[in-house]
């Protein structure tokens, strides 16, 4: 088997499944693009085996810590293995994400379930290959389905792969129907958000209306309303929802419609309305922010992070007394720390002197939320999608005008992280639950 070898200090020797073209000591027996290729150390001694993609700066990316294939009872094992564990942590097995990436020992390959439709995506190239393989593992596995190519998500151009959408197995469905906390939505897999839903937030749904009850509620980024419709349904005495975008502000009246509530829908750029409410005057109980990604590359991060600032410093400014604030970022070049600094920073800005941290709610991709349907391991924490999720309240706060130590203090965190890296990677792959 053609293969890489790593220098002395890759991450990939301390905890990291992935190998980047910095980090290559020498490529032997001249692999091509999508193979499976063996992982070894400077003394010829076997760590792995990974997919490679030299048009990738990530050029390896390990599955597996002994020698192994991508054959159709891989998938499966694997497969099964993350619809098991999922069950087993009490995750609806008919409407989840079976499948994520790293997480589950499957690099690139994202599938979400809903009912019987799999909506994937391949977003390395290896998994691209063996996109029919992994289809008829899924048939295999939970009988006949319908299965939906989404593969139109910008991050498959770093692996060289083009974009592209349609159906794999069975009948293409024009909209289907599914129930989060008590609400129905009309979702569209083949031309809706990623694979149709944002099913990694469906834990967050009824977190959040849990404090709606009463309260005046504003919804930004709304998307397609799930996180102010949950609200109504909890309670709320008036939610507002906005939302740039024409067809999901479209969508989300469809769903209010559906589910017999009422919600005011505004179709405007949020930092728009955001100013425009400033200047009026109003005032919110809970504010609500789930905005899409502010940086794809990592040269965009302090753009992200000033665009962060400004959206907080102008939310603050509208929440009332004792008002709270859901918080959320998916923007991978956004560490948990430079996000929950940019939280307090914008509290300063706003001289919302008494606003603090004081829940920091799970995310769907985090190694904190065992029990959720997106789970991943320690060793692949850079995979996150929601960096960190926080609520934050007005009034008195344990943390007065900043975060807490343990989050500022970066170095001493990265420090403990690795440790803990090392520790869960070792201890899944000893309780097996990666064979």
């Amino acid at each position: 088997m053609a293969g890489i070898v790593v220098k002395p200090r890759a991450r990939i020797l301390h905890g990291h499944d992935w190998v980047f073209s910095s980090e290559v000591l020498k490529v032997f027996g001249k692999p091509a693009d999508g193979d499976v290729i063996s992982l070894k150390d400077g003394k010829d001694r076997l760590i792995g085996s990974a997919i490679y993609n030299s048009k990738s700066q990530i050029v390896g990316r390990r599955f597996s810590r002994r020698k192994q294939e991508l054959d159709l009872d891989f998938f499966k094992r694997r497969i099964a293995q993350a619809t098991e564990y999922r069950t087993r942590r009490g995750v609806d097995p008919k409407l989840c994400r079976v499948v994520w990436s790293e997480s589950d020992g499957l690099p690139g390959l994202i599938i979400d379930r809903y009912g019987d439709h799999f909506v994937m995506q391949t977003l390395t190239l290896a998994m691209d290959m063996r996109k029919d393989l992994i289809a008829n593992a899924v048939i295999d596995l939970f009988g006949n389905a319908t299965i939906i190519e989404r593969n139109d998500a910008p991050v498959r151009k770093a692996e060289g792969m083009e974009l592209r959408s349609g159906v794999l197995r069975g009948d293409s469905p024009s909209q289907i129907g599914i129930e989060i906390e008590g609400v129905k939505f009309e979702i569209d897999l083949l031309h809706g958000q990623k694979t149709g839903f944002y099913l990694d937030q469906k834990h967050n749904y009824s977190v959040v209306a849990g404090y709606a009850h009463g309260r005046r509620v504003l919804d930004c980024f709304t998307n397609q309303g799930a996180f102010a419709l949950t609200c109504v349904r909890a309670g709320a005495a008036d939610v507002t929802g906005v939302e740039e975008s024409s067809e999901n502000i479209a969508g989300a009246k469809r769903n209010a419609v559906r589910n017999d509530l009422e919600v005011r829908w505004i179709e405007q750029d949020v930092f728009q309305f955001l100013r425009a409410a400033e200047k009026a005057g109003v005032q919110y109980d809970l504010i609500v922010l789930d905005p899409p990604s502010f940086t794809k590359t990592r040269s965009g991060l302090r753009d992200a992070l000033r665009g962060y600032r400004e959206l907080h410093m102008r939310v603050f400014k509208l929440l009332s007394k004792d008002g709270l604030l859901a918080t959320f970022s998916c923007s991978h070049h956004v560490s948990d720390t430079a996000f929950s600094q940019a939280i307090a920073r914008s509290s300063r800005a706003a001289d919302n002197s008494r606003n603090g941290i004081f829940q920091r709610l799970p995310s769907g991709n985090d190694a904190g939320t065992v029990a959720r349907s997106n789970v991943i391991p320690s060793a692949a924490r850079d995979l996150r999608q929601e960096r960190s999720i926080t609520l934050t309240a007005r009034g008195d706060a344990n943390f007065v005008g900043e975060v807490p130590r343990f989050v500022r203090d970066d170095t001493t965190w990265r420090r403990n992280r690795c440790r803990h890296e090392i520790f869960a990677r070792a201890y899944r792959e000893i309780c097996g639950i990666l064979k």
